[in-house]
């Protein structure tokens, strides 16, 4: 169980379904109650079906490339501690633009749920871990996305528009401790250390 939290805890946060909210809501706005179960089935199978891509064809294409994993840990610690940054530093706002129904697929399946952070996060998680537990974990998170986004509204009354930006900046700051942890792993790992 310890092992399967071991994985589960960073992709959760390299997800960040709460941090999703605002811009899910902002969305899904004036959508019926049957199309925003369909941007929610198309935003999990989404982001399920490139997961599973990255997750069986990454080290491929690694091999391919001439990338070992220790170098993809480094630029994916990178990615993740830009991506935090930017989560710290700026707040989530959603656009006001109206979106049609395929929103599910892009944004919110791609980038936003599976995106550099989590697809950086499930590969390492995958060569540390093993494909099993990575996989266990994938789906609980797109599990807890669907609650989440099946309980959003909720959730935003809840916390207010102040409490969903403090989340994200907590999350943020989590991210970034992943995003180092992941690069000074990477470096160890090149250099033989």
């Amino acid at each position: 169980m310890t092992a399967f939290f071991a994985c589960f805890i960073p992709l959760l946060v390299a997800i960040d379904p709460l941090g999703v909210i605002p811009l899910y809501l902002g969305m899904t706005k004036g959508m019926t109650r049957a199309e925003i179960r369909r941007v929610i089935f198309l935003t999990i199978s989404t982001a399920l079906t490139l997961a599973l891509a990255f997750l069986f064809l990454g080290k491929g294409i690694f091999i391919f490339l001439g990338i070992s994993v220790d170098d993809f840990k480094i630029a994916g610690g990178v990615i993740l501690l830009l991506v935090a940054l930017k989560m710290v530093l700026s707040g989530h706002e959603s656009d006001q633009t109206p979106w049609d129904k395929t929103v599910g697929v892009v944004p919110l399946g791609v980038p936003l749920i599976v995106g550099p952070a989590s697809i950086t996060t499930m590969l390492i998680l995958s060569d540390t871990h093993g494909l099993g537990l990575t996989l266990a974990s994938l789906v609980a998170n797109l599990v807890v996305v669907a609650l989440t986004f099946v309980f959003s509204r909720s959730i935003a009354r809840v916390l207010g528009h102040g409490g969903m930006v403090a989340l994200s900046k907590i999350v943020g700051l989590f991210l970034a401790a992943i995003a180092i942890m992941m690069m000074r792993v990477g470096i160890q790992g090149a250099f033989g250390l």
